[in-house]
């Protein structure tokens, strides 16, 4: 069991939240159509996080907030919790 320390409400029970996904870098600006493997690749392929990833959890049972948590894939040891703005 994960225990995340949310901004606002302390640490709390993993079950409190719920799983967004791994954070990624914005969308690119440009104008202009992505190929299907493209877009394949930047939805489903991130890229090697290597043991850390920074994900994004909703703390749904909670304050309703998203947090941005840097967790090692391997261990499970969060390292960093954060709020997220930007979603």
């Amino acid at each position: 069991m994960l225990v995340i320390n949310c901004p606002f409400c302390g640490p709390r029970d993993e079950r409190e939240f719920d799983y967004g996904g791994l954070a990624k870098a914005p969308r690119s600006k440009v104008e202009r159509v992505a190929s299907n493997s493209e877009w394949t690749a930047y939805l489903l392929h991130p890229g090697d996080q290597g043991r850390i990833a920074d994900e994004y959890w909703w703390h749904a049972r909670g304050c309703g907030e998203w947090v941005r948590v840097r967790r090692d894939t391997t261990t499970h040891r969060i390292e960093q919790s954060e709020v997220e703005s930007d979603r």
